[in-house]
């Protein structure tokens, strides 16, 4: 071979090899913002493309890039001058040992360290995975995000949503538009949501839904502890059970335990009962069915032509499901040992033994520590209160004080059974004291052991008086006081007109005398025991928080 034959064999050679050049370790790049190079570590294949330019070199089979302390694998990819490539086929980065970033195609700027994925683009982080269609990754901040929608499994959560931020150094991931976190316990429906998969706690903003087979949770700001499984809720925030919708300016939740807790502005509704209770504190016991109510605590309930208002210190609502467990003989937990031992005993009245009320199937309310309650009917006053929404019955317990029109009644316990529209009968059991005003000096009065009235549309026209039945009754002529008939008497029927006394039955052994008004001295008309109680008397709902 000639000198000029071999000088053009060996640029030919040269020519080639800069084409197609096995490679295993080579520094092919530029400086970039920090002095580091992409560097390649494994290619089948090295060639130089011009047809792409900006010194493109194409590297072919088994691809391993790295970047600083970043790895990169794929089945083929484009090396520029500018240090930036692109890459193809099974891409992959690792990131530290515990970030790997997979997809199909990858624009990755050595200078700025951002990465572009796109197409079957999966993110794993400890026991955490991502998926989308197309994903930005910042090498420097481990910050990726993602604009076109994506799924996000972590154990037992699967979290969707339009766009996305995930925070790899904090383990954070800020959610955004058409948000939906599924657990097998609930499911999440939000606008913006921030979940950790360390702690398992879920931040929420926006209108957010939690639904479970129990209840419904909506809030418009929040936090949830997935793994605990605590909460707290605020912002137009309430629970929708079944039976029942509580709401607060501040929710707490702990669904384990089945305990909900509302603060100020609260309130509990059942619109099948048309109840409703407010207050500034409740805890609700899911399992038990009850809810307690205190801080200015009321009761509302709404009748066809009227509404009953209580208030008391304390109001505890009893659900159905609470009575058959009870009934049944089921344990109920710790609510049961937080009831009062004057409510719990009342619940028979010892004063009546032939009260046969039972319990086991109403929704009950139990009122304590200075209950009072208004009615356009009827108004009262006691210690303790229990009340059946299921067949009307309340019971008052504590010195109580009734109210029926111009009639005052008190005794040691009383029951009221109500219907839809109006009264139906009350009983005054122990020392049973009927009394209406004449007028300043002068009240008519009945008492005995027991006291059984009867109503017809809200006026009481009849009481049965049993046992030392003792009466002061005032005789008019011409709407004019003339006379008094004071009686004694085992058992005895008052006879109302229009709410006022009309005639008495003296059923056994009376003994009755009629005094005209001039021949009694005042002092003397009035029984053992007699009390005028008339400014305690609620005249409207609001009084009934005035004791």
């Amino acid at each position: 071979m000639s000198t000029h034959t071999k000088y053009f064999y060996y640029i030919f050679v040269l020519f080639v090899c800069s084409f197609v050049l096995p490679c295993t370790t080579a520094a092919q790049t530029s400086v970039n913002s920090g002095g580091k190079k992409i560097e390649i570590l494994n290619a089948g294949a090295l060639r130089f493309d011009n047809k792409i330019g900006n010194g493109a070199k194409r590297l072919i089979g088994d691809v391993r890039l790295k970047h600083d302390a970043v790895l990169m694998f794929c089945d083929s990819a484009y090396l520029y001058n500018d240090n930036s490539l692109d890459a193809f086929g099974h891409v992959h980065i690792q990131q530290n040992d515990t970030i790997h970033l997979y997809g199909d195609l990858l624009k990755y700027n050595g200078n700025s360290k951002k990465a572009i994925l796109t197409k079957n683009v999966i993110v794993n982080k400890t026991d955490m995975q991502l998926t989308t269609q197309e994903l930005v990754y910042d090498i420097t901040t481990s910050v990726g995000s993602y604009a076109s929608g994506a799924k996000i499994v972590n154990k037992d959560n699967l979290l969707t949503s339009d766009q996305g931020y995930f925070f790899a150094k904090s383990n954070d991931l800020t959610f955004k538009k058409n948000v939906v976190l599924t657990n097998p316990q609930f499911v999440i429906n939000c606008d913006t949501m921030r979940y950790n998969t360390t702690s398992k706690i879920t931040y929420f903003t926006g209108p957010t839904t939690i639904k479970s087979k129990q209840n419904l949770i909506y809030c418009e700001d929040g936090w949830y502890d997935t793994n605990k499984d605590l909460s707290r809720f605020s912002k137009n925030s309430y629970i929708l059970t079944s039976a029942q919708k509580m709401s607060g300016d501040s929710l707490y939740y702990d669904r384990k335990q089945g305990i909900g807790k509302a603060k100020k502005n609260v309130q509990i509704i059942d619109t099948a009962k048309k109840i409703n209770i407010s207050g500034d504190l409740a805890v609700y016991y899911e399992f038990e069915d009850l809810s307690v109510m205190t801080g200015k605590a009321l009761l509302t309930q709404v009748y066809e032509d009227d509404t009953l208002y209580v208030h008391a210190d304390t109001l505890k609502a009893w659900g159905e499901a609470s009575a058959r467990a009870a009934a049944s003989g089921g344990k109920i937990k710790s609510p049961k040992k937080r009831r009062s031992e004057n409510i719990e005993s009342a619940t028979k009245d010892p004063n009546n033994p032939n009260d046969t009320t039972e319990y086991d199937n109403d929704q009950r309310l139990f009122a304590y520590h200075k209950v009072k309650f208004f009615k356009k009917d009827m108004q009262g006053k006691c210690d303790s209160l229990i009340y059946t929404t299921y067949d009307s019955i309340m019971k008052l317990f504590g010195k109580p004080i009734l109210w029926s029109d111009v009639n005052q009644l008190t005794s040691d316990s009383i029951k009221v059974i109500t219907g839809s529209k109006s009264i139906k009968t009350i009983e005054l059991f122990g020392t049973g004291f009927l009394v209406s005003q004449e007028d300043s000096l002068r009240y008519n009065q009945a008492r005995g052991k027991y006291m059984k009235g009867f109503f017809n549309e809200n006026k009481l026209y009849k009481i049965n008086v049993e046992g030392n039945s003792q009466t002061i009754f005032f005789v008019k002529e011409k709407e004019e006081l003339k006379a008094v008939n004071r009686a004694d008497c085992s058992d005895m029927k008052i006879l109302l007109k229009d709410n006022e006394l009309d005639r008495i039955i003296f059923l056994t052994k009376p003994e009755a005398s009629l005094y005209p008004l001039d021949k009694v001295d005042v002092k003397e008309l009035k029984l053992k025991n007699f009390s005028w109680r008339i400014k305690e008397r609620p005249l409207t709902y609001k009084d009934i928080f005035t004791w």
